[in-house]
């Protein structure tokens, strides 16, 4: 049964109904990653910060916002048990520690998501590869009113490709680089979309689950693209979650070799 919000996965993986007692899995290691990319022909500055927790072959991450996480977290919370991470310290190390016990007992790689490689190159052709692959999983007609929550210029692209209308918000990008605006308020596009493309970020922000509830209530399309927290975005597929990106770490920005994303989509995973 697909869980109605975060917090009841998070309670029902800690109660053991989604595999061992996360008291008895360790956290190897957790540590945290900064970085920024402007991509050729761009004029926006991704600035991104993650915290990632790995569990024996597996590495769970989440996003998290300038200035919310202390570094010293990650010494602080590396040798400890799953269960201590998935009920104190701060939300992305929550949703981390989430991340990685779900991919643990389920990876990616041994599911029966469609594997796609993205190719070896620079970031321009493996960020449209990977965008493409994501507005691949919108089944909407022409004209149709696309939401996408959490905005990178190539997936916007992409979206306008498939004869789709952009509904763009973010918080941080006010403005997209061909100029179209970009609201902070989920609500103004929410309202009026056709179907939802949002970031796995709004795992790591808490505001997936008003995403989720509001596509539920409105019979909507909810794509997912996710590295931020992949595997949990995967438990609600086929419960509100119509398809998903999901592209575990290390990501594609942090490689010029090959490396694989997996297509989840409703009825089939």
């Amino acid at each position: 049964m697909t869980p109605a919000t975060v917090g009841v996965l998070t309670a029902d993986v800690l109660a053991g109904r989604y595999g061992p007692s996360p008291a008895d899995l360790v956290a190897t290691s957790v540590f945290w990653v900064h970085h920024g990319t402007r991509l050729a022909g761009g004029t926006t500055t991704y600035r991104n910060q993650y915290l990632l927790v790995r569990v024996g072959a597996v590495f769970g991450a989440c996003a998290f916002e300038a200035g919310e996480v202390d570094p010293e977290v990650c010494a602080a919370a590396s040798g400890s048990p799953l269960d201590v991470l998935l009920r104190a310290g701060p939300g992305a190390l929550r949703t981390a520690a989430l991340d990685a016990y779900l991919a643990a007992q389920a990876p990616h790689r041994d599911s029966v998501a469609t594997p796609v490689v993205l190719p070896a190159g620079p970031p321009e052709a493996r960020a449209q590869a990977r965008d493409t692959a994501v507005a691949g999983l919108l089944d909407v007609a022409p004209g149709a009113r696309v939401a996408l929550i959490g905005v990178v210029n190539p997936l916007v692209a992409a979206i306008r490709d498939r004869g789709a209308e952009p509904l763009l918000c973010d918080l941080n990008l006010r403005v997209t680089q061909w100029g179209d605006p970009v609201t902070a308020v989920m609500a103004d596009v929410l309202e009026t979309a056709d179907a939802v493309v949002a970031t796995g970020m709004t795992l790591g922000n808490g505001t997936f689950d008003l995403i989720l509830d509001r596509c539920r209530e409105r019979a909507v399309p909810l794509i997912v693209y996710a590295q931020t927290a992949s595997a949990v975005a995967r438990a609600f597929v086929g419960g509100g979650v119509t398809a998903l990106s999901a592209e575990p770490f290390p990501f594609s920005q942090f490689s010029a070799d090959p490396t694989v994303l997996y297509l989840y989509r409703e009825g089939r995973s």
